[in-house]
């Protein structure tokens, strides 16, 4: 059986590599071909720099992917797991106190091996490409931060759950369940007023006589927000973005200040609006529907197999610990569903499809949805030539050439 598990994780990795290599062919083949959507908006110089950051970006990813998986065969099935589990639990720690550190061991083991990845992404391809706005002392600080908060979460979250799996080991699958539900919407409560800020200035927005617009556009959706705000993201990136942030009446609307540099007032309304979209058609709502049943189902097998006898031979150990098992569990189900990840990637892009032809409905151009994210997808590079499986099987959006050409022929709908 540990054979089988081997043969069938390097066969999800090899045909991950090669959907990413059968990428990189089909750019390097259409790469320099300017779409028609594009004609008039793109030159055949930013065309190359888009098909250089495309393959650099992948490139690196794809390196970082293999060692990423080297080192989870090594430390699964090289013994590591197994010396690791045997060494903690030789140690005088309590079953709360001992899953802490069992799981917050790792996950600074990880950051650390990821630190040069990271390091070359941000100075090296970023920088290269432009996008990379920030100083090495702001990149640390960011860092620090982003690990302490997640230090102090984990610890927080994860000595409640190892709590209720010791105060109810017969039901602790559905209190845990409930636990990572709560703490979730807890976060969208908090995020905006406790973390964001930590990391981003945010302001009142600037551009004159947007906000108005912004709030006449959501009135006319049956929709309130709380603030509409602009942040400084430009001191780090020079990607572009907006969001909507909070739940129920404390929704924020942020604006990135590269966006409102890159486009017009009347492109941010219908940017703004297909987000609009997702909201009216309970997109998001639906989503946090999916995972919370995928969630608790996930629970409620993880309490099933960890008292199974059997599992840990799955991987080459004699015994494990309740954590060791854990850990194999989330090996094994990265396994089993990699096949739904095309079908992940067909809901989300059948989402943005719909959204889109709100954002019409309700902005009233189409065509200055085309336009912005004609100028979007030149300001961040993006791919205007992936190949349709590669897209098929990973894009959570649909190929933005396929986008602006389904939005004009409902525009030319519209005019007929």
């Amino acid at each position: 059986m540990m054979t089988l598990i081997i043969f069938l994780y390097l066969a999800v990795l090899a045909f991950g590599c090669g959907l990413h290599l059968l990428n990189n062919c089909h750019l390097k083949t259409h790469g320099h071909q300017i779409p028609p959507e594009f004609e008039g908006a793109i030159d055949p110089a930013t065309l190359g720099r888009s098909s250089d950051y495309t393959l650099v970006k992948g490139q690196l990813s794809l390196v970082r992917s293999l060692f990423d998986s080297l080192l989870t065969l090594v430390f699964v099935f090289g013994g590591l797991m197994a010396w690791y589990d045997g060494w903690l639990g030789a140690q005088s720690f309590g079953f709360i106190i001992g899953g802490i550190i069992f799981f917050l061991l790792l996950s600074l083991v990880k950051t650390g091996l990821d630190l040069p990845f990271d390091l070359y992404n941000h100075f090296k391809v970023e920088t290269r490409f432009g996008f990379n706005k920030m100083s090495l002392g702001l990149w640390c600080a960011d860092q620090i931060k982003s690990l302490l908060l997640s230090t102090v979460f984990f610890a927080l979250l994860a000595s409640a759950a190892f709590w209720l799996i010791q105060a109810a080991p017969g039901f602790w699958w559905l209190w845990v369940w409930s636990l990572i539900m709560g703490f979730g919407l807890l976060m969208m409560v908090i995020s905006p007023y406790v973390i964001e800020p930590l990391f981003f200035k945010f302001e009142p927005l600037k551009v004159e006589g947007l906000e108005e617009d912004i709030r006449e556009m959501m009135g006319k959706a049956g929709l309130s927000v709380s603030k509409v705000l602009q942040v400084d993201a430009s001191k780090r990136s020079g990607h572009s973005n907006a969001y909507f942030t909070g739940i129920g009446k404390q929704k924020r609307v942020v604006l990135f200040d590269t966006l409102l540099e890159q486009l017009s007032k009347q492109e941010i309304l219908a940017v703004l609006a297909h987000e609009l979209g997702h909201m009216k058609k309970k997109h998001i709502r639906k989503r946090m529907f999916l995972m919370a049943t995928i969630a608790i189902f996930y629970c409620w097998l993880a309490h099933a197999l960890i008292q199974w006898q059997g599992l840990p031979s799955l991987v080459g150990m004699e015994e494990a610990s309740f954590y060791a098992r854990v850990v194999i569990l989330f090996f094994l189900s990265g396994i089993l569903t990699f096949p739904l990840t095309p079908l992940f990637s067909i809901m989300s892009r059948k989402d943005e499809y719909e959204a889109d032809r709100f954002a019409v409905d309700l902005h009233g151009n189409a065509e200055d949805l085309a336009t912005a994210l004609v100028q979007m997808s030149r300001e961040n590079l993006s791919n205007l030539h992936p190949h349709p499986f590669y897209a098929g099987f990973h894009y959570s959006h649909p190929p933005v050439v396929e986008r602006i050409r389904t939005l004009r022929a409902i525009a030319d709908h519209k005019a007929h």
